[in-house]
């Protein structure tokens, strides 16, 4: 990273590491639309037996493997149950009424944390007008809720809910080890409570390219043939494959890092004249308000100081850590948020 630009935009901007870049050049590959890579068949089951599911598909995107996972479970004419602020709603360009068309019931949760007393008013009855229940879709940990958690202790209720009214229940996971970091929940207990789970390798994990969608065996041969139809299947994909291998093996304990990276970042901006509020910093994203209208202005002034970052709204703004920022970075960062 050039030394005049602090790239805080988001976690999805690293470059791959020295020993990421030498598991990739090694890697065991061959065509994994015909079953064939040996790398790919490798990190599939390695994240399926992290999450303790049955088994998993590797894919481009976190966005293909959430749409997939949303395929799986949905028929037309149903509805997904979500957060207003789900990336799955906002950030994938309407992908649930495109490839499912199927319908969303938005819900209102606290920083985008859902509950059984708010889902299940919200689950249709059984009548010719309404759309058929029969998904919900949490996130773990929610983007726009500044990167707060779920805990196992908050998803098993909504499990036993959604299993009684014979709901299917999938998970975002974008930034779950990040969520795993900051809890002390074990991977291995979320496989009883998901019928799916996306997990992104792009984001705080470090790798280039990918994420994998988990779930049983019946489930990931349809996704497998919903991948090849929305044009997922990659052929020599082992060599993206092996950087996702070496970052579970390598970059998962080192996301506390980033968390008290953003913590550091949390309290400069508190000590700032001209930011009103901090969401609580929970992993490796601070969203913080400004002046009514002042987000775009206040983040041009950074970018003129060479930290860059996004706004998500007309008064607030975004910061997100990741391991190519250094802690010599952060101190760089700080003067800059102390000094605007």
């Amino acid at each position: 990273m050039n030394k005049e630009f602090l790239d805080f935009r988001s976690d999805t901007v690293t470059k791959p590491t020295p020993g990421m870049l030498d598991a990739m050049m090694s890697a065991k590959v061959g065509d994994d639309v015909f079953g064939e890579d040996e790398t790919v068949h490798n990190l599939e089951t390695k994240m399926a037996a992290t999450f303790h599911m049955e088994e998993g598909l590797f894919c481009p995107s976190g966005t293909m493997t959430n749409q997939i996972g949303i395929k799986c479970f949905t028929n037309p004419m149903d509805e997904v149950i979500c957060d207003q602020t789900a990336h799955v709603y906002r950030y994938e360009i309407g992908g649930i009424a495109f490839h499912s068309a199927a319908s969303v019931r938005l819900l209102h949760g606290e920083r985008g944390i859902l509950t059984p007393e708010l889902i299940e008013p919200e689950i249709n009855e059984d009548n010719i007008h309404y759309p058929n229940s029969s998904l919900v879709v949490l996130e773990n940990t929610v983007n726009k809720g500044g990167g707060a958690c779920y805990t196992l202790a908050q998803i098993a209720p909504i499990h036993h809910l959604c299993n009684v009214k014979g709901l299917k229940l999938h998970l975002d996971g974008a930034r779950i080890f990040n969520a795993l970091v900051s809890t002390g929940d074990k991977a291995a207990e979320y496989g009883k409570y998901f019928d799916g789970i996306s997990v992104c390798l792009s984001k705080g994990l470090g790798a280039p390219v990918g994420s994998v969608l988990l779930g049983s065996k019946q489930t990931i041969a349809k996704a497998r043939k919903i991948r090849k139809a929305f044009g997922g299947g990659m052929r020599q994909a082992g060599f993206l494959a092996a950087a996702g291998i070496y970052a579970l093996d390598h970059h998962v304990d080192r996301l506390k890092q980033d968390h008290d990276h953003a913590k550091e970042l949390s309290i400069a901006l508190a000590r700032t004249s001209y930011v009103k509020s901090i969401m609580p910093v929970e992993t490796n994203i601070v969203i913080f308000e400004v002046a009514a209208g002042a987000a775009q202005k206040i983040a041009d002034q950074f970018k003129e100081k060479g930290l860059h970052c996004n706004t998500t709204s007309a008064s607030t703004i975004r910061l997100v850590t990741h391991l190519d920022l250094t802690p010599e970075m952060i101190n760089r960062a700080i003067d800059i948020i102390l000094h605007l």
